[in-house]
């Protein structure tokens, strides 16, 4: 017999977990913001005829998951169970740690529920909509890595260190300095002689410090290592 369609069906529900969230503690003591989040999941519930037991954190950031309230939660959910917040921002602001979610609630085998996004991983095609949501988010993370990757090769051929301020280093000067270190000299005197001779540092400016000597010698470290493991 026809049920208006895969979509439509829903899992059996054990346990359902209503998650509220306020950023501040003067939000927490006003109640504000937490009785609207208890109110929308409660109508929720009345219309499906859920039993709800809510879990608040008082005071936290969606900055990361790293909540109490929230870990508590999530140690508790089995299959079956379920977990519904009121808006997607109660949850979470990273599109990872969401992700991170959505997939953690497909192999653990319990669903998520958010209203204001009409999103039910107790359907079939609920499920779908939210892998379909963490693989695109998956998808991008690794194609910026790869643009990222790219870019940091590109910039290696040019023969630039990257790190902070994209200091670029003449060779020539990297490699008396080496030779200089490895012949006795001190980091201080290095950087001495290179004062004394007024040769530009990494970043075109004038003086040299024992750091700056340090971070030339370490750079070169890495270029041989580099060179060592692609086999050149």
């Amino acid at each position: 017999m026809y049920h208006g369609g895969v979509g439509k069906r829903r899992r059996a529900v054990g346990s359902v977990y209503g998650y509220l969230r306020v950023s501040t503690d003067e939000q927490a003591r006003s109640g504000l913001g937490v009785e609207a989040q208890g109110a929308s999941i409660a109508a929720e519930a009345e219309r499906r005829g859920w039993t709800v037991e809510y879990v608040t954190d008082d005071g936290y950031s969606a900055k990361n998951l790293n909540r109490p309230g929230l870990a508590s939660v999530l140690g508790r959910l089995g299959p079956d169970d379920v977990l519904v917040a009121a808006k997607l921002d109660r949850l979470s602001r990273s599109t990872a740690d969401f992700a991170g979610l959505l997939a953690r609630s497909h192999a653990e085998g319990w669903s998520l529920v958010v209203l204001d996004l009409a999103l039910d991983t107790t359907t079939p095609m609920g499920e779908f909509v939210a892998l379909t949501m963490a693989n695109i988010a998956q998808l991008e993370r690794r194609m910026i890595g790869q643009r990222t990757s790219e870019a940091l090769q590109a910039a290696k051929a040019r023969g630039q260190r990257l790190g902070i301020g994209n200091r670029v280093l003449d060779p020539s000067i990297q490699a008396r300095i080496v030779c200089e270190h490895d012949s006795g000299s001190t980091l201080t005197r290095i950087a001495q002689r290179l004062n004394e001779e007024r040769v530009p540092t990494a970043r075109g400016g004038a003086r040299w410090y024992p750091s700056t000597v340090r971070a030339a010698i370490r750079s070169d470290h890495l270029d041989r290592q580099a060179q060592a493991r692609a086999g050149t």
